[in-house]
């Protein structure tokens, strides 16, 4: 028998009585109940709903960087590519994010601050995760994750992983190029410092780029990345002064103060430096 048609001009499909829906299958009635304001203010909406799409937006992030090491295991970095472009896409858009919460004065975040107790970004799981993914080791950082035993063994296991760029750089030497020990085999889990036989290696790949195309993108889409990055997290610091000035943050770290020491952290360092050396 010919299939009903919809009584919509359009001829779009209307009945979903026994049919996933757009709703069903982004399971919006969970996702638009997960905002639940405990004060009274009319602007905490605002607040609860920028963290909720950043942390769905980071969710992506670590999808595609997790990809990403992966294909450089590989050796392919055609994959690696798209995915690190994605990555700095959704930067992009993280960005941009912070002229909507910028929208919130002092005097509207002061109405509604004192419920969110302790709770603060410092306590982002999946920001560290990324941290870790991108190179920014430090073990005291699982600290507020005690409590939960899944994420802690998450983040513990990124931590003691090689990051994106470790494996960058492991790629270097597959490819002849001469790397000390020392850089590739290191503690994972420590801070990555800049190394002389790295630089060396990158500046080789940058004076010959005929010759060494594909890891010339590879040191590109890097910098894209941390470039995009940084540019987030001075955003960052730039709407938290505007909102709460040289106040603590609620997390307990010095607040504006913190996070522009954040800033100084250099993730691909001699990718960087050898534009000097150029």
């Amino acid at each position: 028998m010919p299939k009903k048609r919809s009584p919509d001009a359009s001829g779009a499909h209307t009945d979903f009585s026994g049919e996933m829906s757009y709703g069903d299958y982004l399971q919006l009635d969970r996702l638009l109940d997960a905002q639940r304001p405990l004060s009274p203010s009319h602007d905490e909406t605002l607040f609860i709903i920028q963290h909720q799409t950043t942390e769905l937006w980071m969710k992506l992030v670590i999808h595609e960087l997790k990809a990403a090491i992966r294909q450089l295991q590989r050796d392919d970095l055609a994959a690696a590519f798209k995915m690190l472009a994605r990555v700095s896409r959704i930067m992009a858009q993280l960005i941009q994010a912070w002229d909507v919460l910028s929208t919130l004065t002092p005097s509207e975040y002061l109405d509604f601050r004192g419920f969110l107790g302790r709770s603060s970004g410092f306590q982002s799981h999946q920001f560290r995760a990324i941290e870790f993914l991108l190179g920014n080791k430090r073990a005291e950082l699982l600290a507020p994750f005690r409590h939960r035993a899944d994420i802690h063994a998450e983040l513990a296991a990124l931590l003691n992983a090689p990051s994106i760029y470790d494996e960058a750089i492991r790629l270097l030497a597959r490819r002849g190029l001469a790397i000390d020990d020392g850089a590739l085999k290191r503690d994972w889990s420590a801070p990555y410092r800049a190394d002389p036989s790295v630089e060396a290696a990158w500046l080789a790949v940058y004076r010959d780029t005929a010759h060494h195309w594909d890891l010339y993108e590879l040191g590109e889409e890097l910098v894209d990345l941390e470039d995009f990055f940084r540019q987030w997290r001075f955003r960052h610091v730039t709407t938290v002064e505007r909102i709460i000035g040289g106040k603590p943050g609620t997390g307990g770290t010095e607040g504006v103060a913190y996070l522009r020491g954040l800033l100084a952290i250099r993730l691909f360092p001699e990718l960087w430096d050898l534009r000097t050396a150029l």
